[in-house]
């Protein structure tokens, strides 16, 4: 089975507790298995949205977990939005680049997929096009999988990190590294 990387994330209501009930979700799949899981991270919102700056929305609680799936890029990703959904995720009208930097209870993405490399006319890309410029994807990727090489920039997680030119505060949250765990 394929190896997939997914960026989980919140910034609304219960941060902690969605992430758990996000885990869990997953792990109920009958064509996912859990791996691993990254330590939470605390992290800055990357944008604005009209009216407020970036400090005044509520800051993230970002992770990163590897997963090894049966599925195909298409289904994991209607399951991932189904417990997106599920959760209280809602996507907003307006712009992409509105929706793309809206507060949400719950944000999953497929950062890596093995080593395929997928764009689709419905927006799927993988890798994930934004990864190389975030650290709230990187420094928590970077603890599960250091030297995955990125497929397309054919560089690993960890050159990707040090030359990382992201200065939003993203730190390391001040939870159990077992957060995910009952």
């Amino acid at each position: 089975m394929p190896r997939a990387y997914l960026g989980l994330g919140s910034n609304l209501g219960d941060r902690l507790a969605l992430l758990r009930e996000a885990l869990r979700r997953l792990r109920r799949l009958d064509a996912v298995a859990m791996v691993a899981a990254s330590r939470l991270w605390d992290a800055e919102p990357w944008e604005s949205e009209p009216g407020r700056t970036a400090g005044e929305l509520p800051r993230y609680l970002n992770c990163v977990v590897a997963v090894e799936t049966a599925l195909g890029p298409q289904a994991l990703l209607a399951e991932l939005q189904a417990i997106e959904q599920a959760l209280g995720r809602t996507r907003p009208p307006g712009t992409p680049e509105a929706r793309r930097f809206a507060p949400r209870p719950l944000d999953i993405d497929i950062l890596f997929y093995g080593d395929a490399v997928v764009a689709t006319p419905d927006d799927l890309h993988i890798p994930h096009l934004l990864l190389a410029e975030r650290a709230f994807v990187l420094r928590p990727l970077a603890e599960l999988a250091p030297d995955l090489e990125h497929p397309i920039l054919y560089r690993t997680v960890r050159e990707l990190v040090e030359d990382l030119e992201d200065d939003h505060d993203v730190r390391p949250g001040d939870f159990p590294l077992r957060w995910f765990e009952d």
